[in-house]
């Protein structure tokens, strides 16, 4: 691990493991939570596997009160995307298809150490489409999927070519890419004024948590944090048209979202109608990330959905 990524902040609890997947690159994963070795034996609680979102400065500190609520009683995992965090951030392509590989690997990593266990994996926000992709792509690894104010629901979605193409304009990339310029913008967008304003814009309030925003404001100072956010900022990092992805999810889907805020318009759920898999949970008066408004009752309905589907699929077997 390089001295630049030795100086940013250790956002979670627990081990810190560093995993060089071949297809990823080196990816960091945190671990906390009771020790379920024989996660396979009866009775024993699957691993948990998080996923932050993406913007210009994202880490697995966005996942942080889920992390804390649940790893009082599953094994507790959040992984560092590629690009940001603790994770590898070299000159090279961040595509959907890196992000979802990143998630195959930590899944398969976490299950190893689980024996075999799939994981239950949750994601916020754009990571919600990396999911979608991981888990069609290694449906044994991923047992249930929980969404936080997934994208690719509203009205402006793209919605043009297949789930497999991204939305990347080549031209907006190149400029982001000259000399000074990416780099000048990429300062604009991650100073503290500019944090602070895209986070209120999240909770859809002034009244955001002073720990995400002084963390975020921390990940923003890496020399390569850049480099990532070019790919979301010119598009590469969503889907041509994600609807046929989600439609194609066979696992059960528990998916979440706030009414407060920019992120709140979920009004085209034509591929997942009349999928009895995805259940939907509204909560009102909150931003685009409710777990840090009322992280107890956020907790408690995810641990319901994992215990409802856990032992339907025990009755299943």
């Amino acid at each position: 691990m390089t001295d630049h990524l030795k100086s940013l902040p250790v956002v979670l609890s627990g081990e810190q493991l560093t995993v060089d997947d071949p297809r990823a690159g080196c990816i960091r994963i945190y671990a906390d939570g009771p020790d379920s070795g024989a996660a396979k034996r009866a009775g024993r609680p699957r691993p948990v596997l998080l996923v932050h979102s993406i913007n210009a400065s994202a880490s697995a500190h966005e996942v942080k009160p889920i992390f804390n609520g649940l790893k009082q009683r599953h094994p507790t995992y959040a992984l560092d995307l590629p690009g940001f965090g603790h994770s590898e951030r070299s000159e090279r392509d961040y595509l959907q298809p890196l992000m979802a590989d990143a998630i195959v690997g930590a899944a398969r990593t976490i299950s190893e150490r689980h024996g075999g266990s799939p994981v239950d994996a949750l994601a916020v926000s754009l990571s919600c489409e990396f999911l979608a992709k991981a888990a069609l792509q290694a449906p044994e690894l991923i047992s249930t999927l929980g969404m936080v104010s997934p994208t690719g629901f509203a009205k402006n979605a793209p919605r043009k070519g297949s789930a497999e193409e991204d939305f990347g304009k080549p031209k907006v990339l190149k400029f982001l890419k000259l000399p000074r310029i990416g780099k000048l913008l990429y300062r604009l967008l991650s100073s503290r004024p500019s944090i602070r304003f895209f986070l209120r814009k999240t909770w859809g309030s002034k009244d955001i948590d002073d720990e995400m925003f002084e963390t975020s404001c921390a990940m923003a100072k890496h020399p390569h944090a850049h480099r990532a956010p070019y790919y979301f900022l010119s598009g590469y990092l969503f889907s041509a048209n994600i609807g046929p992805a989600y439609g194609a999810i066979e696992q059960p889907v528990w998916m979440a979202h706030g009414t407060r805020g920019d992120f709140t318009d979920y009004s085209r759920t034509e591929p997942i109608d009349g999928r009895s898999n995805w259940k939907l949970r509204v909560y009102d008066n909150t931003g685009a990330l409710p777990y840090f408004e009322v992280p107890e009752q956020f907790v408690t309905d995810y641990l319901d959905f994992l215990s409802a589907e856990a032992t339907e699929t025990s009755q299943a077997a």
